[in-house]
C-alpha cells in the first residue's frame, strides 16, 4: 500500500509539472472596447468611469489608450504616447470618422461616444458576424507566455485570414493627480492603461502557437491583450476576429 501510495504521489507530481501555469479560460470575451482618452479632455472623466467598470468584467477586453493632441490645452498627459495617437487616426481613417475624445472602438469597427453606456452595452450584446469569433487562449510556463490562437470559425472568420496578431501590454491601474488644464485638481483611477503594442506575427486561418517573453510583459506593465485583427490593403485596422486578456499581473 505505501510503495502504490508512492507511485500515485510521484505520477501526481508529474502531471503537476508538465500542466502550464495560470492557465487562462477559454472562454470567447462578447467584445473589445478601446478607449481613447486624454487627462486634458473635460468630458473625458466619465468615460475613464465607464471604461474602469468595463475592466472590471471577465467577458470583455477593456483598453485605455490615452493620446497626446490635447497636450496643448495646459496639461501634458502623463500616459500618453504618439503611438496611441496614429492607432486611433488609423481607425479614423478606417471608419471615415473624425478623431475626438472620449472616443471607443469595439470589435475594431464600430465606434461611439466614450460615455455613451448604452451605446456601448448595446454593441457588445450585439456583435456583427465575424467578430470574436476565434478562440485565443493564453497560459505561462516558466519565463514564457504561450498564446493559442484556434482555426478559422465559419465562412466570416476564414475570408478574414491573414490578419494580424497583436499584443497589447497595459497595467492595470494609474492614479494621476492633474494639477492644470480642463481637469485641474482631479485626481482619476485609470484602468487597463495601455504602455504598448506590437504585432507578433500572422494569423492565416489556421490553429497556431506563439511564445512571448514574460519578462517584457512584466517590464511593460505586468498585463497583456492579444488581438487577432484583420487590416486593408492600406494597413488600415478592422475587425477583431479574437481576443484574450490575462485579467491578472503575470
Amino acid at each position: 500500500m505505501t510503495t502504490l501510495r508512492a507511485r500515485m504521489g510521484a505520477l501526481l507530481l508529474l502531471l503537476a509539472l508538465a500542466a502550464p501555469a495560470f492557465a487562462e479560460a477559454t472562454a470567447r470575451p462578447v467584445g473589445v472596447v478601446e478607449l481613447f482618452t486624454s487627462q486634458g479632455c473635460s468630458s473625458c472623466p466619465p468615460a475613464d468611469a465607464l471604461l474602469a467598470e468595463l475592466a472590471g468584467r471577465d467577458d470583455v477586453v477593456a483598453l485605455s489608450y490615452h493620446v497626446d493632441y490635447w497636450d496643448y490645452l495646459g496639461w501634458k498627459d502623463t500616459l500618453a504616447t504618439p503611438e496611441n495617437t496614429a492607432r486611433q487616426r488609423a481607425y479614423g481613417a478606417a471608419l471615415d470618422r473624425p478623431v475626438y475624445t472620449p472616443q471607443v472602438v469595439i470589435n475594431g469597427h464600430r465606434d461611439a461616444v466614450g460615455s455613451n453606456r448604452k451605446a456601448i452595452l448595446a454593441a457588445l450584446d450585439r456583435p456583427e458576424s465575424g467578430a470574436l469569433s476565434v478562440d485565443i487562449a493564453l497560459s505561462a510556463r516558466n519565463g514564457s507566455i504561450f498564446v493559442d490562437i484556434g482555426a478559422a470559425a465559419g465562412p466570416a472568420a476564414a475570408g478574414l485570414a491573414d490578419a494580424h496578431v497583436i499584443v497589447v501590454y497595459y497595467k492595470s491601474s494609474e492614479v494621476v493627480s492633474i494639477e492644470s488644464g480642463e481637469n485641474r485638481g482631479r485626481s482619476v483611477d485609470y484602468r487597463n492603461v495601455v504602455t504598448g503594442f506590437q504585432t507578433v506575427g500572422m494569423w492565416h486561418g489556421d490553429s497556431m502557437r506563439l511564445e512571448l517573453p514574460k519578462s517584457e510583459i512584466v517590464r511593460k506593465g505586468g498585463r497583456c491583450a492579444v488581438l487577432v485583427q484583420a487590416f486593408d490593403a492600406e494597413g488600415r485596422p478592422g475587425i477583431i476576429l479574437g481576443a484574450a486578456h490575462s485579467g491578472f499581473d503575470w
